[in-house]
């Protein structure tokens, strides 16, 4: 048989060839353990390797507390503001802070709310807190550009809260002076409303999956002032718990000066009416005159005087010749003094409304 001839039948194995056999195999399940190592390795160097080109942060939180009376005699609606700054020396982060919220120590934090870093790196979140104790954190998300970062713990303790659907709040008022508005006649001023829905009411949004409105306004206003919001309908997410704003700009009349004066009674009248009233009156007293020998003529007479009676007292009623002949010289202003102004929020499921309120003093000068 030739050697370039495939073998026929059965042809028995040496052990040479099963030996080399065995070594191509080990090396091959080696390359493939060794390619399967160094992708593990990859994996686990990724989250290091794309830190290592970002900047690292720091992230602080800081609680205030502040509390409303509420309708229910002895209880309180507690407002707890979070202010979060996140930091680097690298420059100023920007992007999403969430507020994780544990329920007690060993429970798992759940993200309660969510705010955007302004220019500054800084956050600000207003939230109804449920009774019972509370551990809040902030934690900045990152990017590209700046690694992740968690602030300490702070424990805050709610207790002796009403059941209010949501609360009203009034803040950053300007011009202000001793937590008041301050305005001169015709000056505006601006304030943020701050429109925060209890955990209960965001819990109740849940289950409907559809968002809450709440329409904000005010009253108590003094005469020729009016106040403008926007957004004037504010929109509550389900699942997200801070508080959602509205700018207030109320506005002041002054008075207004460089009117014409208007024409007054017993000022000179109008040459057109003395040109129709006199030819008229001459006219009825020549028709009276001949009347005692024409029929005809009294009834004429009669007519006209009518006519004209009529015409006159038209022309005295128009509330323009009113307005012209009375009206005020100029338009008045804003009266002065302190006033008690409220801003109120409220939101109806289409069976029910429900109104919260809070208060604002406004001093005009």
């Amino acid at each position: 048989m030739n050697s370039g001839e495939p073998p026929q039948g059965d042809t028995p194995v040496s052990l040479e060839e099963l030996e080399q056999v065995h070594v191509i195999g080990k090396n091959r399940r080696g390359l493939r353990l060794h390619w399967i190592a160094v992708v593990g390795v990859g994996l686990a160097l990724l989250p290091a390797a794309r830190a290592f080109g970002q900047a690292t942060t720091a992230t602080a939180l800081s609680v205030q507390s502040s509390t409303q009376a509420c309708s229910t005699t002895g209880l309180t609606t507690t407002l707890t503001t979070l202010t979060i700054a996140v930091t680097s020396s690298s420059g100023v982060p920007s992007g999403t802070v969430n507020i994780d919220d544990a329920t007690s120590p060993t429970a798992t934090p759940a993200q309660i709310a969510s705010a955007t870093l302004d220019a500054t790196g800084h956050a600000t979140v207003s939230l109804y807190l449920a009774n019972g104790s509370h551990t809040l954190e902030a934690v900045y998300a990152g990017d590209s550009t700046y690694a992740q970062s968690t602030s300490s713990t702070a424990p805050v303790p709610i207790s002796s809260q009403c059941d209010s659907t949501f609360a009203v709040s009034v803040s950053n008022i300007a011009p202000s002076s001793s937590s008041a508005m301050a305005l001169k006649i015709g000056q505006s001023g601006t304030a943020t409303v701050t429109v925060t829905p209890s955990q209960q009411y965001v819990a109740s949004l849940k289950t409907t999956g559809a968002p809450g409105f709440i329409t904000v306004s005010c009253s108590g206003l003094p005469s020729l002032a009016t106040c403008t919001f926007t957004p004037e309908n504010l929109a509550i997410l389900p699942g997200e718990d801070a508080g959602v704003v509205s700018s207030m700009l109320l506005q002041t009349q002054a008075q207004m000066s460089g009117v014409t004066q208007p024409v007054q009674r017993g000022h000179r009248s109008s040459p057109v009416v003395w040109a129709i009233l006199l030819p008229g009156i001459l006219g009825l007293g020549g028709i009276a005159w001949g009347a005692r020998r024409r029929r005809w003529l009294q009834r004429l007479s009669l007519l006209a005087l009518v006519a004209l009676v009529t015409t006159l007292g038209t022309t005295g009623c128009n509330p323009l010749y009113y307005y012209y002949a009375n009206g005020p010289e100029h338009p008045p202003a804003t009266p002065t003094g302190t006033f008690t102004v409220t801003v109120a929020g409220q939101s109806t499921n289409g069976v029910t409304a429900v109104t919260n309120t809070t208060t604002m003093l406004l001093t005009i000068q």
